[in-house]
């Protein structure tokens, strides 16, 4: 009897050390799997600051969603404030891989395949619901088509808002308002296009020396939406904004394709349907932000005026040529289908 009970108690202490060995053995794993780090990180840049709800949106669903769903497998790493450069240059990264993503307007991926040219026809959209309608249907799958070719992958289209224009001298109510006023814009032969008809000096100028030169009158004046206006603080260096509305412009939130057809199936659907709830975010939070961006721009001593549909009317006769002059440069199939999304 004796013996018996040595024996079990040899065979239970065998059994607790035993076990009290895999547990170390599973913690020291675990700890050199979490000091590992992530497998994948995901960095992504953008122009506008942390208050924009370009990357409210990505700090409040594409963030938590990609690190949350994925197990911790990828870390999303934001660059707002232009910290990796204007639209162009960190689209440019994009297209070569050296940055996964970006969140550039589309008028700057117009440098990459000029038919993108499209979304910047004059007043093509007098609405966010009709763009939305032409982007999340034919027109800007179309689109997506293109930026493939060209090493992107679109994961969403979201708002920047209609553009109007800011400037020094005096409210914008005709086109001869705009007569020979240096106004900048972006480096996007449509915008240019549109300025020339109006009789204006259009400017060509990255982000980052639009502020100085407002503040020290190197250009008079210069094109965006209110959100853009507030988040550059223009409101500082500007007196005056004026609501053409003359373009509808919007942001993608674009992907190098390499870099997304390379991931795991499982974490490529993850960013993919991220990005898609990001987007829908973003658009919400904007329209419903507009107001108070421009509320914030009048409290601080801008002058705004408004311009209704038929003070509208002379400045789109006046630039109707533009549709003309692009059609051959960017193709019929494009522009039968930005005229077919037209309202």
């Amino acid at each position: 009897m004796l013996f018996e009970n040595l024996r079990r108690t040899f065979v239970l202490r065998k059994v607790i050390y035993l076990a009290a060995a895999l547990c170390v053995i599973m913690t020291v794993l675990g700890g050199v799997s979490s000091a590992a780090g992530p497998e994948y990180t995901v960095r992504v840049g953008s122009i506008v600051s942390e208050t924009h709800p370009d990357i409210l949106a990505m700090k409040d669903v594409f963030v938590p969603r990609v690190e949350g769903e994925s197990g911790g497998r990828i870390k999303v790493e934001l660059y707002p404030n232009a910290q990796l450069g204007g639209d162009r240059e960190m689209t440019e990264a994009v297209q070569l891989g050296t940055l996964h993503m970006a969140i550039p307007a589309s008028s700057a991926m117009a440098g990459f395949d000029k038919r993108i040219q499209v979304l910047d026809l004059p007043y093509l959209f007098t609405s966010r619901e009709t763009a939305f309608e032409a982007l999340d249907g034919e027109l800007g799958r179309k689109i997506d088509e293109y930026l493939l070719e060209k090493g992107f992958r679109n994961l969403g289209y979201q708002e920047n808002g209609m553009r109007h224009v800011t400037n020094n001298k005096k409210p914008v109510r005709t086109p001869e308002d705009l007569r020979g006023v240096k106004i900048r814009t972006m480096e996007n032969p449509m915008h240019i296009a549109y300025f020339k008809e109006l009789g204006a000096n259009p400017t060509p100028m990255s982000w980052g020396e639009l502020y100085t030169a407002l503040q020290q009158g190197v250009v008079d004046a210069e094109e965006n939406p209110y959100a853009i206006i507030a988040d550059g603080k223009f409101n500082e260096v500007q007196k005056y904004v004026s609501e053409t509305g003359h373009v509808f412009s919007v942001t993608l939130l674009v992907a190098n394709k390499k870099f997304i057809d390379d991931l795991p199936e499982d974490l490529r659907a993850i960013i993919v349907n991220a990005a898609k709830d990001c987007a829908v975010a973003q658009r919400k939070m904007i329209a419903d932000m507009e107001s108070g961006f421009k509320e914030e721009m009048i409290s601080s001593g801008m002058e705004a005026n408004e311009l209704s549909a038929s003070d509208k009317k002379p400045f789109v006769d006046a630039t109707a040529a533009v549709y003309s002059q692009f059609e051959g440069e960017l193709g019929k199939e494009i522009m039968d289908l930005a005229r077919k999304a037209q309202k």
